[in-house]
């Protein structure tokens, strides 16, 4: 049996709450070997995983992993959260009693971990002072040494970072589980992933994957601190958040926002001002995937980034539509790709949308491993790299990351933005100057379904604020903790809702996009500043052309601009039906909601 007490006091493990949990666990699990990481461990773990085959080298000081190849994705119809209050219960947070789930995943994981390393993860999900600091600990003990490495990229990881809190930590338990061996997608299916909010523990069994086994990303991250946040007064969302500096006045705006999948979060929250804009204004990257939010002691609306890292979805990824990320995972920068395409004689690494498929398959496997090049000819058009295959990158690997990036003060927030891919009813930007109608847009966000997923093509999909996938407490309550932390803030952020995606009856896209979307965005912040007034409409106020800076903008993008500056009122109407049904769903769901959305399908039937 492993000398725990001499492994911990050699790792300078000094909290003894964190030193009775990693005992308790590693008992339960009946790891062999028990081994304290921090962020100095990366090159001797690096090389031990490239030694054991969990890695192989992806070029010069970039690395290559592949998962299970029925784990590669998150598995929301498996990821629970639990309490012991039904009352947290809500429509999309799948709420199971703690006393049901704890004694499941304590079965799972008993003596699963045996013969393995448990690595014990200390990380902390924020800046280390911030405010939030207390509820961004914690510690995650996992058998699987790729987990610890794409931890050290996406959290800072180090026991000062736990030392001095006491109790004031969120144990999180991931165990892999024999994945061969889980019956995934059949009633039998073992794979259990729980956040017992109330108790801020998580346990998560049966995969290696993503938000699955980063416990301090989602799990963390979003659903637990989301809990959190809703018991202490600030507000946990899946945001992105970016900065844009005007050069000539010296102003500084920051902009956070929710955009469902395929809605161009990522690619936004990226971006680079457009060329002919370039010498006037400057873009900063502060996050792509989660912003903490609150207000702070003198009232104004504060937010940052919890995460150290980028998780950031490979496809499609290229020059043209993200080249900060292409930038941030550039050779020798210790990048983590997982489940793209890979050449195990030249050791490159590719992806549908990078450019050019290669001609040459001579060493090219695909993601689970297989030779492209003995594909039988049914098979010769499938991908090559899964579609949710992902890279992994420090913050500081992004070449336009914001200086303040670690200020544990955060960053004032200036806009709130939502975003769906729809192909008609949603303009290019509509701003929107009340709270409760801001939050109310927000509530009812979502991108088109599509044929191909439930016969309902043009029907959206609601995904309120882009959580719902992360809800940790009902919506109901979800919605009144908006009202309540927004209508603290002693300057009001101004909302928005954006939709780069409009097509024209061709079929094709209204809107450049990509580095485009930056000039909506400065529109959105004149108007706040009552620079430019807009044009009123029944859903907000949409630019006036002559407001929005299209210098350098492309002829085919003006002539479709009167297009995408419309509010088609038949469409609005058919979707406040839609969006009352949504709503419906939410017990208790505050009457300021519902004094929101009658006022705008009066102004609607007025108009």
């Amino acid at each position: 049996m492993v000398d725990l007490e001499r492994v911990l006091d050699e790792a300078g493990l000094s909290n003894t709450h964190v030193r009775e949990y990693v005992a308790h666990w590693a008992g339960v699990t009946g790891a062999e070997r028990v081994e304290v990481v921090s962020a100095a461990d990366d090159a001797r773990l690096v090389q031990e995983a490239l030694a054991a085959g969990e890695l192989l080298p992806a070029g010069d000081g970039n690395y290559y992993s592949r998962s299970y190849f029925k784990d590669v994705a998150r598995t929301e119809e498996r990821t629970v959260v639990a309490t012991s209050d039904e009352a947290d219960k809500g429509v999309y947070n799948n709420w199971k009693p703690a006393s049901e789930m704890k004694p499941k995943l304590i079965e799972l994981m008993t003596g699963a971990s045996a013969g393995k390393t448990m690595y014990v993860i200390p990380y902390l999900m924020s800046p280390k002072g911030s405010p939030l600091e207390k509820f961004a600990a914690g510690v995650e003990l996992t058998d699987n040494i790729n987990v610890v490495l794409q931890m050290i990229r996406m959290s800072r990881v180090g026991v000062e970072y736990i030392n001095d809190l006491g109790d004031n930590f969120v144990k999180a338990v991931h165990v892999t589980g024999d994945l061969p061996n889980l019956g995934q997608g059949t009633p039998d299916d073992k794979r259990n992933f729980v956040t017992v909010a109330d108790e801020r523990t998580i346990l998560h069994f049966g995969s290696s994957y993503g938000g699955n086994a980063l416990l301090g990303k989602i799990a963390h991250g979003l659903r637990q601190g989301a809990y959190d946040g809703w018991k202490n007064g600030f507000l946990v969302e899946q945001f992105m958040l970016l900065g844009i500096t005007d050069k000539e006045t010296g102003a500084k705006y920051n902009i956070c926002g929710g955009f469902p999948s395929a809605s161009g979060k990522t690619n936004l929250a990226m971006t680079l001002a457009p060329d002919a804009l370039g010498d006037r204004y400057y873009v900063e990257f502060y996050g792509d995937d989660i912003a903490w939010i609150w207000v702070d002691e003198d009232g104004v609306l504060r937010g940052f980034n919890p995460e150290n890292g980028v998780f950031g979805v490979a496809k499609d990824t290229n020059e043209k539509t993200n080249p900060t990320a292409i930038d941030s995972i550039k050779p020798g920068v210790g990048a983590i790709f997982t489940n793209v395409a890979y050449n195990e004689k030249t050791q490159e690494v590719w992806w549908e949308g990078r450019g050019d498929k290669p001609t040459d398959l001579d060493g090219w496997l695909d993601w689970k491993g297989e030779r492209i090049a003995d594909r039988p000819a049914e098979e010769a058009d499938a991908p090559w790299a899964h579609p949710n295959s992902r890279f992994t990158t420090t913050l500081a690997n992004v070449p336009n990351v914001a200086k303040d990036f670690e200020d544990p003060a955060g960053v004032e927030i200036h806009g709130i933005i939502f975003g769906g891919r729809t192909r008609d009813r949603e303009p290019l930007i509509r701003a929107i100057n009340d709270v409760a109608e801001g939050v109310y847009d927000g509530l009812t966000l979502g991108a088109e379904a599509t044929a191909a997923t439930d016969g309902l093509e043009g029907v959206l999909r609601y995904d309120p604020m882009s959580m719902r996938p992360f809800m940790s407490y009902s919506e109901a309550d979800y919605a009144q903790h908006w009202l309540d932390v927004i209508g603290a803030a002693k300057e009001k952020p101004v909302f928005a809702h954006v939709n780069w995606f409009q097509r024209g009856d061709d079929g094709r896209f209204l809107w450049p996009g990509y580095r485009e979307n930056l000039r909506p965005l400065l529109w959105l912040m004149q108007y706040k500043n009552g620079e430019v007034k807009g044009v009123e409409t029944p859903v907000g106020v949409i630019p006036a052309r002559e407001e929005l800076n299209l210098d350098g903008l492309d002829e085919q993008a003006l002539a479709d601009l009167d297009t995408i500056l419309t509010i088609d009122k038949a469409r609005w109407q058919q979707e406040m039906g839609f969006r009352e049904k949504h709503l419906a769903q939410f017990d208790g769901l505050p009457e300021a909601i519902w004094e929101a959305h009658r006022r705008v399908a009066e102004a609607l039937d007025k108009s």
